[in-house]
């Protein structure tokens, strides 16, 4: 779909990578965060903090053309916690996104944390992790999946 990955990098980068404002939350108790541009819309909604689960869905023209679902998780909470695991994850994802891309394999280093992305590069139907490591001991894991949605 013409448009669908650069759109999907833009709002995910003025989202939460990017520390956009929150939405109003359309479920009680998620934590809803929204970009729209001319009939592209955008949406990423998520529950807990700590251990989180949410989904991204994109809509074009009020169709659901894309989604993904996700659930991550801290490991070792005496190595690593979500603040920390937030910022490596903006400042990493921030160095994909400037490569155009948001899928594939991907490896960042923040400091003594490495941020590690392992995922299938098609927009179309994917599976990824998501993970943070401190050595070679896994501290973060973010679990997902997602593809294009079709009527």
């Amino acid at each position: 779909m013409d448009g669908l990955q650069a759109f999907i990098l833009e709002a995910k980068s003025a989202t939460y990578v990017g520390g956009g404002s929150p939405s109003p939350a359309c479920r009680p108790a998620a934590h809803d965060i929204g970009y729209d541009r001319g009939s592209w819309r955008y949406l990423d909604s998520y529950f807990g903090g700590t251990d989180f689960l949410g989904q991204e869905v994109v809509w074009k023209a009020d169709e659901p053309v894309w989604a993904m679902n996700y659930y991550g998780r801290i490991l070792d909470p005496e190595m690593i916690d979500a603040t920390v695991a937030g910022a490596i994850i903006k400042e990493s994802l921030s160095a994909l996104y400037r490569l155009g891309r948001f899928l594939g394999a991907f490896e960042y280093v923040v400091g003594q944390y490495r941020y590690v992305d392992d995922s299938d590069e098609t927009i179309g139907q994917f599976v990824g992790i998501e993970r943070i490591y401190v050595g070679d001991r896994e501290v973060y894991r973010l679990d997902y999946h997602g593809g294009l949605v079709k009527p």
